[in-house]
C-alpha cells in the first residue's frame, strides 16, 4: 500500500529515488547486484550440466539461430551469439567505463592512477609468467592470457560484503586496479587471440572506425547514428578474424563525452524554468489540463538529457541490461561444466588447471601486492589515505576471482580443444572460490583486528 505523507503519495519501492549516490558508489551498488546474479547464475549453470538435463542443456546452446534474409544472412549457434554478440554490448559497457576513468574518473590524475597501475600490471603480468612456466609449449601454451583477467563485479561483490570494516579507498583503488586490467584483457585479445585476418573486412573496419570519428568530430550528440555503424562495424570484425565483441570497445570511444549544453547556462536556464513551472502550477492546479507545466517541465526534462554527455548517459542506461542480462546469460552459457568427482583431484593437478589457479590465487596476489610495495618503497607513489599493506594483500587476493574475462579469454584460447577448455573452466571456478573466500577471510580478521587495536 502507499503512504501517504501530507500531499504526496510514496509507495515503499519509491524511496530508492530518494537516496543520492556518487558515481563512485553507484557504481560499485551495480556491481554488487551483479555479482549476486552471476553467482547464483553461475550455481544453476553447474546443476543443470552435472544432472540429467545436462544434453538438453549443451544440446541448447549448440542449436544454430539466424537472422537476415535469404541471400543476406548470419548464421550461428546460440552459443557463439552469446559470446560474439551479446558479449560485444558488454564489452561496449567497458569501454565506456574505461574511457571515464581515463578522462575524469580514477585514472584521470597520472600521479593517482600510478599505483593501481603499477599494482594491474603485477597483478597481469606474474599469473602469465607462472602459466607458462607451468605449460611453455604445445597448444596448452595458448591458456597464457586466461589468469591475468580480473572480474570486476565479482571482486567488488565480495569486498563489499564487509561493508564498513574497510576503507572506501580500497574500493577506490580496485576499481581503478580492475579497469587498468580489463584495458589490458582487452589488448591481449586484439593482439594474441586474433585468428587469421581477411584483409578486405580490415579495410572495411578501417574505413567504418573513420566514419565514427567523424561523426565525434562533426559534434553529432544523438546515439542512432553511432548505433547503426556499431552494428556494421561489428559484422565488419566478425568477418575480419579480430575478435568481434571488441568492436564494442571501439564504438564506446567513439561516442562523445562533452555534453552539448554547458552547464552554467544550463543551470541559469534550469532556475528560469522552475520559476515558470511554479507560476503555471499557480495558475491551474490540475497537471493534466496544465498544457503551459507540461511544456516547461519537457524543457527541463530536454535540457536535463543535453547537460549530459552522451558517453555518461549510454554508459547508465546500458550497465542495467549488461549486469543484469547480459553477464548472467553469458554464465548460465559458460559456466556450466561437468565435474567428475571421482577424478577432481587429476584435473586440479592438470597443467592448464593448475596453471590458471596458481595465476589467480598466488600470481595475482604477488603481483597486484608485490608490485604495490616495490613502487611504495621506491618512491614512485604512496598508498591511498587510510590503506595499509594488509588492505592491499587482501585486494590483490580478491583480483584472482577471473570468472567472466577469464572464461572469454579461455574460450578464445582453447576453441579448437574441449578437454582443456574444460580443465580450464575448472581451473577459473577453483581459483575464483578460493580467491573470493581467502581474501574476504583475510581483510574480516585485519580489518578487525585493526579496529580492536
Amino acid at each position: 500500500m502507499k503512504k501517504k505523507t501530507g500531499e504526496v503519495y510514496t509507495a515503499p519501492w519509491e524511496r530508492a529515488f530518494d537516496s543520492i549516490l556518487t558515481p563512485l558508489e553507484d557504481f560499485i551498488h551495480r556491481q554488487t547486484t551483479s555479482a549476486i546474479l552471476l553467482m547464483l547464475c553461475a550455481v544453476v549453470a553447474l546443476c543443470l550440466a552435472n544432472s540429467r538435463w545436462n544434453e538438453a542443456y549443451h544440446h541448447l546452446l549448440e542449436m544454430s539461430f539466424t537472422i537476415g534474409f535469404q541471400n543476406l544472412f548470419l548464421s550461428m549457434s546460440l552459443h557463439h551469439w552469446i559470446n560474439d554478440g551479446l558479449m560485444a554490448i558488454f564489452f561496449f559497457v567497458v569501454g565506456l567505463e574505461l574511457k571515464r576513468e581515463i578522462l575524469v574518473g580514477e585514472l584521470a590524475d597520472p600521479k593517482q592512477a600510478l599505483l593501481p597501475i603499477i599494482a594491474a600490471i603485477g597483478g597481469m603480468l606474474v599469473p602469465a609468467l607462472i602459466y607458462i612456466g607451468i605449460n611453455p609449449q604445445g597448444h596448452t601454451f595458448n591458456g597464457w592470457g586466461v589468469p591475468m583477467a580480473t572480474d570486476i563485479a565479482f571482486a567488488l561483490g565480495t569486498l563489499a560484503l564487509l561493508g564498513n570494516r574497510i576503507p572506501k579507498s580500497l574500493l577506490t583503488f580496485l576499481v581503478a586496479l580492475a579497469i587498468v586490467d580489463d584495458l589490458g584483457a582487452v589488448i591481449v585479445i586484439a593482439l594474441f587471440y586474433t585468428e587469421a585476418l581477411d584483409w578486405n573486412a580490415v579495410v572495411a573496419v578501417f574505413i567504418l572506425l573513420g566514419c565514427l570519428a567523424s561523426l565525434n568530430l562533426g559534434g553529432v550528440r544523438h546515439p542512432l547514428p553511432y548505433i547503426l555503424f556499431g552494428m556494421l562495424l561489428w559484422l565488419a570484425m566478425l568477418k575480419s578474424g579480430v575478435h568481434a565483441t571488441l568492436a564494442g570497445i571501439f564504438l564506446a570511444f567513439s561516442i562523445p563525452m562533452r555534453p552539448k549544453y554547458d552547464p552554467h547556462r544550463f543551470l541559469f536556464h534550469a532556475k528560469t524554468l522552475v520559476t515558470q513551472i511554479q507560476e503555471a502550477y499557480d495558475k491551474e492546479k490540475n497537471i493534466i489540463k496544465n498544457e503551459e507545466m507540461r511544456s516547461r517541465m519537457t524543457a527541463l526534462s530536454d535540457g536535463v538529457n543535453l547537460v549530459q554527455a552522451p558517453a555518461q548517459v549510454l554508459e547508465h542506461k546500458m550497465h542495467l541490461p549488461s549486469a543484469y542480462l547480459i553477464i548472467p546469460i553469458f554464465s548460465l552459457a559458460n559456466a556450466g561444466i561437468l565435474i567428475d568427482w571421482a577424478s577432481l583431484k587429476n584435473s586440479l593437478t592438470n597443467p592448464v588447471a593448475s596453471g590458471i589457479i596458481l595465476g589467480l590465487v598466488l600470481g595475482k596476489l604477488i603481483g597486484v601486492a608485490g608490485f604495490t610495495w616495490v613502487a611504495v618503497r621506491l618512491e614512485l607513489s604512496q598508498l591511498p589515505e587510510g590503506l595499509n599493506f594488509n588492505h592491499i594483500i587482501g585486494a590483490g587476493l580478491m583480483a584472482g576471482i577471473g570468472f567472466t574475462m577469464s572464461i572469454f579469454i579461455a574460450e578464445l584460447g582453447f576453441a579448437h580443444h574441449p578437454e582443456d577448455l574444460l580443465m580450464a573452466k575448472t581451473g577459473i571456478l577453483f581459483a575464483s572460490l578460493i580467491a573470493g573466500l581467502s581474501g574476504y577471510i583475510w581483510l574480516l580478521l585485519t580489518s578487525t583486528s585493526s579496529a580492536n587495536n
